[in-house]
């Protein structure tokens, strides 16, 4: 049997796409070229089902949640605030897999940082 070999991309929806791109480039250091791509420190992903009635996303209406591995999670989210951007007041731990933060883009999407244990 075939099978996927990892997350091949994630695409959004926007009112202004270069501006998000930017964004995500500027702020959180997303080095994707003019064609998008990124070229990833090796780590793991992890594909999750949530229940429909999860408010684990932000907001209802958003249907997905990308979630970002970073090294410092206190240090990236100082750097985020310092930004001026919408950072979750909560970081959580979760024993053997990780600590968690959240910050809301330009487009109101919530993404999850996540500093792996």
């Amino acid at each position: 049997m075939e099978r996927v070999l990892g997350i091949g991309g994630y695409f959004l929806r926007a009112t202004d796409p270069a501006a998000l791109t930017a964004w995500y480039r500027d702020v959180l250091g997303l080095p994707a070229d003019g064609h998008g791509r990124w070229e990833q420190a090796p780590g793991p992903t992890v594909f999750a089902a949530f229940e429909s009635g999860t408010d684990y996303f932000g907001s209802p209406a958003q249907q997905v949640m990308l979630n970002v591995r970073v090294r410092d999670l206190d240090a990236m989210l100082a750097q985020l605030r310092a930004a001026g951007v919408a950072v979750a007041g909560e970081v959580q731990e979760m024993p053997g897999v990780g600590r968690f933060g959240w910050v809301t883009d330009p487009e109101g999407n919530r993404i999850e940082l996540w500093q792996p244990a």
